[in-house]
């Protein structure tokens, strides 16, 4: 009789996900300097109901980091990512380092520890100091050395407890979003600004890179990017919505690829934007050698992928879902991960070890009248999902771990508090944590390190 589950390899990392000001809140305790979400987030209309990341989950709060480890314990992980907010180490991205800063994730790291947690790193998860914002930010060239000696700090204060590093989350997300759309921090518009910033978010993976193996000297450092890849497929066969969805493609996902594997942009990419970026006028010599320094590993942020027809003047535009969503619309498309795991070995990364880093949901989840709360559609999510990449490591594909966005409900940056992508609930006005039947399920698939076989 066959096994009713699938297996996993044996030391196959399971692990969940935070960033920090999604769920650390304090936002001007102990000296942290403002962020470019501190002060995006008092834009008019910026964030869903005009909420902020003030409070959060309160978690860099002492007691409640203590009940935040002890979730973390009763889950079983073996590995967990969290992130460091830049201006709570450099209040304005340049200087002496608070020690203030550093202790909380002194303290949350050897929490981790003295738990058998593995402590995964991020460097930056889009929380750049506003004063360096205000000399021109992630499009300035000087932010990436700024960036390089924020590492070298944290890496020598850390490197001796921490063993794996993400130096950039989904740097398209903080180009794209926040300095070519104007959806996120800290609200600028323009391709030229989006690929600029880019560029130099990739530039300072590689130079932080370097900082933080010299940090770490004869010790073990594992040290790689993290980005978050979209499948796309045209909405129609037509050429207008073929040409729109390479187009895409190029911006989210190849832009980022070729620069880390193949040290070049993609050549239709820079035919594009030729006139935007005066011909790419910011990459300067030794640029792309640098962003290709080598890496451990490649961490794969996948949560949906997207349906894409040619809007106007053939601009590409993400059509909603022709199938099952979450409650933020997103495509639920499992099978679409094994592909882009299986792709992106064959084309970019070959045997090097990847993780997805992120994978999960939001959903209308409550708390019931019997204080439970109950969330099948994130149990069946996590399930097909993790049964996909089941399916690409025996296909051969390097998957050496899964990790779930995120462990707590969170601040879910323009979208408020409205989305719930959390094992554990958050009532925000008491704190009140509320462990849902999906943290029960992933503590029981992490024990068995199995998930059950589709039917």
């Amino acid at each position: 009789m066959a096994s009713r589950t699938l297996r996993f390899p044996p030391g196959f990392v399971w692990g969940a996900a935070t960033s920090a000001y999604q769920v650390e809140g304090a936002t001007r305790a102990a000296g942290k300097g403002e962020s470019i979400w501190d002060r995006f987030v008092k834009q008019p209309g910026a964030i869903l109901h005009g909420d902020t990341g003030a409070q959060a989950c309160n978690s860099f709060d002492p007691a409640q980091l203590e009940i935040d480890l002890g979730l973390i314990a009763r889950l079983g992980p073996g590995a967990y990512i969290f992130s460091i907010q830049w201006p709570r180490i450099q209040p304005r991205g340049r200087g002496r380092a608070r020690e203030a800063g550093l202790d909380y994730y002194r303290r949350l790291v050897d929490g981790l520890l003295a738990r058998g947690v593995t402590p995964v790193a991020t460097l930056y998860h889009w929380e750049l100091p506003q004063a360096l914002q205000d000399e021109g930010g992630w499009a300035s060239r000087d932010t990436v050395d700024r960036f390089a000696d924020y590492a070298g700090i944290v890496g020598k204060a850390l490197a001796d407890r921490v063993p794996a590093w993400v130096t950039q989350n989904e740097p398209a997300t903080s180009s794209w979003l926040g300095y070519g759309e104007g959806k996120h921090a800290p609200g600028l518009r323009g391709a030229g600004n989006a690929l600029r910033a880019a560029h130099h978010l990739l530039l300072s993976h590689g130079r932080a890179t370097r900082r933080l193996r010299a940090a770490a000297g004869a010790r073990p450092l594992g040290i790689g990017p993290v980005l978050n890849l979209v499948p796309l497929r045209p909405a129609s066969p037509g050429v207008a919505d073929r040409r729109a969805t390479s187009r895409r493609d190029g911006e989210q996902n190849r832009f980022f690829l070729d620069a880390l594997f193949r040290g070049r942009y993609p050549a239709d990419v820079r035919r594009r934007h030729r006139k935007a970026t005066r011909d790419f006028a910011f990459v300067r010599a030794g640029d792309m050698a640098e962003i290709a320094t080598p890496i451990d590993f490649l961490g794969v942020n996948y949560y949906r992928s997207d349906r894409v027809a040619a809007g106007p003047g053939g601009e590409p535009e993400v059509r909603p879902p022709d199938g099952p969503a979450t409650a933020m619309g997103w495509a639920i498309d499992p099978p679409a991960l094994g592909t882009l795991l299986r792709e992106l070995q064959r084309s970019h990364t070959g045997e090097l070890p990847l993780i997805v880093s992120e994978n999960g949901a939001s959903f209308r989840d409550y708390v019931d009248p019997e204080g439970r709360c109950r969330d099948p559609e994130r149990i069946d999510f996590l399930k097909r999902h993790l049964q996909e990449a089941h399916r690409a490591v025996a296909d051969g594909v390097p998957l050496k771990g899964f990790f779930v966005w995120s462990l707590l409900d969170n601040f879910e940056w323009d979208s408020g508090y409205r989305e719930r992508f959390g094992l554990v609930h958050v009532d925000y006005p008491t704190q009140r944590r509320t462990p849902k039947a999906s943290f029960e399920w992933y503590r029981q698939t992490i024990r068995a390190n199995a998930v059950e076989r589709a039917r």
